[in-house]
């Protein structure tokens, strides 16, 4: 078993610096990094957020 760092929504919007509701947004349109069902509550591993934030990069400044 590896240690996993796990984010709720409010600690993922926090870090990404966007209110929550982008995340929701993001998430709703399949857009976002997959989140994980603990009950009835998201999580996230830091570890996807971090490859889905990677995946986000420009190739090309605008």
């Amino acid at each position: 078993m590896t240690d996993t760092t796990l984010w709720n929504i409010d600690e993922v919007a926090a870090y990404l610096r966007v209110p929550v509701l982008t995340i929701r947004w993001l998430r709703q349109e399949g857009r976002f990094a997959p989140a994980i069902k603990v009950g009835r509550r998201l999580v996230w591993d830091a570890r996807d957020i971090a490859t889905w934030l990677e995946s986000q990069r420009e190739v090309e400044a605008a």
